[in-house]
């Protein structure tokens, strides 16, 4: 049977990162069906921007499958006690802790907190992102571009750095990038960059990491439908959001979680400085 196009209602928020309660149709996070055999028991867990969108959908089914969880986010304080009580739904207890991951003081507190209810981190997602089209690069200001990288590079390497000396032999590091770092993006300029970025960074970090027996990885999706993009597009665009794809349809953050789980879980044991691509079918090298 041929891939059939689907489509959103067109819609739009004024503030980013964005709200996961307004969206229409809501994003599908918790994978129904999906069941845990254990593979991240009792692990501890911290997830950047796992207060909607893939970083929800990630700590439910981390929770699912046994670990401990914390998530970390911005400012949207509903959609974060969402996901604590999915978490909870599940039996595993969650932290939520608020601020901006692109401080680092704000990422060591958030280290802190962690191991001072669990003492280790044993999984560490660096998802947190944001994004701003312009049409032009001469669009873009110096504020921008700073705010950018920071939430989506710096941020990144303030969270390892804070956890590093809390994860032993057999932890693990799994970096969201992007779609975006391998094709590119005339709007998301910015953006794109930063995604790059955390592609050589998880090959780098993980060569440097090997000899601690600490694995680092990365996923790079496609076109989800998370809080971000009504936040960041147009109604119009939002509409076709996704359309592009061979599938020809965005996807859904719980289509996206079950690589994190892999890249956590010893099945992936013999893999480091690799990347997922689940994108809805784009064909990209690396």
């Amino acid at each position: 049977m041929a891939q059939q196009e689907s489509r959103q209602p067109p819609q739009h928020q004024d503030s980013r990162p964005g709200h996961q309660a307004p969206m229409d149709p809501q994003p599908s996070e918790t994978r129904p069906g999906y069941r845990g055999s254990g593979k991240l028991r009792d692990k501890v867990a911290l997830i950047t921007g796992g207060d909607s969108g893939i970083g929800r959908a990630i700590a439910v089914l981390y929770a699912r499958e046994g670990a401990k969880v914390g998530i970390l986010y911005l400012n949207e304080d509903e959609d974060a006690r969402e996901t604590r009580r999915l978490v909870e739904a599940e039996g595993q207890p969650c932290t939520i802790l608020s601020g901006d991951v692109g401080q680092e003081e704000t990422c060591r507190k958030a280290v802190e907190s962690m191991i001072g209810e669990h003492g280790r981190i044993d999984i560490l997602i660096n998802n947190a992102a944001e994004q701003h089209p312009q049409t032009s690069i001469e669009d873009i200001t110096a504020e921008q571009l700073e705010r950018t990288f920071r939430t989506n590079i710096f941020g990144q390497f303030f969270m390892v750095k804070a956890a590093l000396p809390h994860m032993n032999e057999g932890a693990c590091i799994v970096n969201t990038t992007s779609v975006t770092a391998y094709k590119g993006s005339p709007e998301l300029l910015d953006y794109s960059a930063t995604k790059g970025a955390i592609v050589a960074f998880t090959r780098s970090l993980s060569m440097a990491l090997a000899d601690r027996g600490i694995r680092v990885n990365a996923v790079a999706p496609g076109p989800i439908w998370t809080p971000l993009i009504p936040s960041t597009f147009d109604e119009e665009k939002v509409e076709s959001f996704g359309g592009n794809v061979p599938m020809k349809r965005a996807g859904q953050p719980d289509e996206v979680a079950p690589c994190f789980v892999f890249l956590a879980s010893d099945d992936s044991s013999y893999m480091s400085g690799q990347v997922l691509h689940p994108n809805g079918g784009t064909v990209v090298n690396g």
